[in-house]
């Protein structure tokens, strides 16, 4: 792996993509993307209908040097792909902790892109944490699959608000420790 400080973020290169900070240039293919209902469902965060200036918000959050999340765009790129197929995040928590959040465009699903991005994030560790946390919906168990394939362990049940749905959703919490 290879690590270049853009913005305060390492780029972390895996065997099929890079995970690269975001920038301006990805708002088409995220909004493109994020609009789908498929994923939108899958989050806690992105409402369906996308509602006009949220990914430039979304972006300019990304980019800017008080944030409380590093982003990174999955940019398939050097294998002759688009420059985005997903998005991976980890959010500064207390305690030298880290909750993982992503989500890949619907045509990849299945393709182990999720995995990769994942593992890739892990084994980068680029916030020196001593445990990583994430959850998923209990209706998504293509996303648990992803955490126990990456090592992550199950927690417990909980819940999370989705906006796209508009209703509190059971999820799953896992947690790796580094």
């Amino acid at each position: 792996m290879k690590f270049d400080a853009i913005i305060n973020q390492p780029v972390i290169e895996t065997d099929r993509f890079d995970l690269r900070p975001l920038r301006k240039s990805d708002m088409g293919l995220i909004e493109y993307y994020a609009s789908d209902e498929r994923v939108a469902r899958m989050t806690t965060s992105i409402p369906h209908p996308l509602p006009p200036g949220m990914t430039e918000a979304f972006v300019a959050r990304a980019m800017s040097d008080g944030r409380g999340e590093d982003i990174w765009a999955m940019d398939a790129t050097r294998d002759n792909g688009p420059e985005l197929i997903g998005v991976i995040s980890l959010k500064k928590m207390d305690r030298n902790q880290s909750e993982v959040g992503y989500w890949v465009a619907p045509i990849y699903w299945n393709t182990g892109i999720a995995s990769m991005a994942v593992e890739a994030l892990v084994n980068a560790n680029p916030m020196d944490n001593a445990t990583m946390f994430a959850s998923v919906f209990q209706d998504n168990p293509a996303s648990a699959r992803v955490l126990t394939h990456c090592g992550f362990q199950y927690l417990g049940d909980a819940e999370s608000y989705s906006v796209a749905r508009g209703a509190t959703v059971p999820t799953w919490t896992y947690s790796r420790k580094l």
